[in-house]
């Protein structure tokens, strides 16, 4: 069962790590963001970007290993589709560490606070 347990965490450690390297490139951002709520053709893709349509097919099969873009073919003409599940798993896992940022914003709140009340009895006694 163990063994098991592990293979599964590695098998979703890479899952992640496909997804984490695929959004790190801008480019790829940006044709992902075009794909949301369209497919698309691999040349209508390209147009607005000031590279090659073969750079953008190999950004696409980057987008493509990590699960990220489904290709359609029919004949030689391939149709690009998102598909955000496995970004819900990279979520879950940056969510995980949202205390530690939660944490912060309440430490600087307290701080701020803090840093606000002398303020005011200054402002108050001036105005007596």
């Amino acid at each position: 069962m163990v063994d098991r347990q592990r293979g599964a965490d590695a098998d979703n450690d890479e899952a992640l790590d496909r997804v984490f390297a695929a959004l790190s490139d801008p480019v790829r951002r940006r044709l992902l963001s075009r794909l949301d709520g369209e497919a698309l053709l691999v040349k209508e893709l390209a147009a607005p970007f000031n590279i090659s349509v073969q750079a953008v097919s190999k950004h696409i099969q980057v987008l493509v290993k990590a699960g990220l873009v489904r290709q359609e073919r029919s004949g030689r003409v391939s149709r690009c589709r998102l598909d955000a599940g496995p970004m819900y798993e990279a979520a879950l896992w940056v969510n995980r560490y949202s205390k530690y940022w939660q944490d912060q914003f309440d430490t600087l709140a307290l701080w701020l606070g803090a840093a606000e009340r002398p303020k005011r009895k200054r402002n108050s006694r001036r105005q007596s």
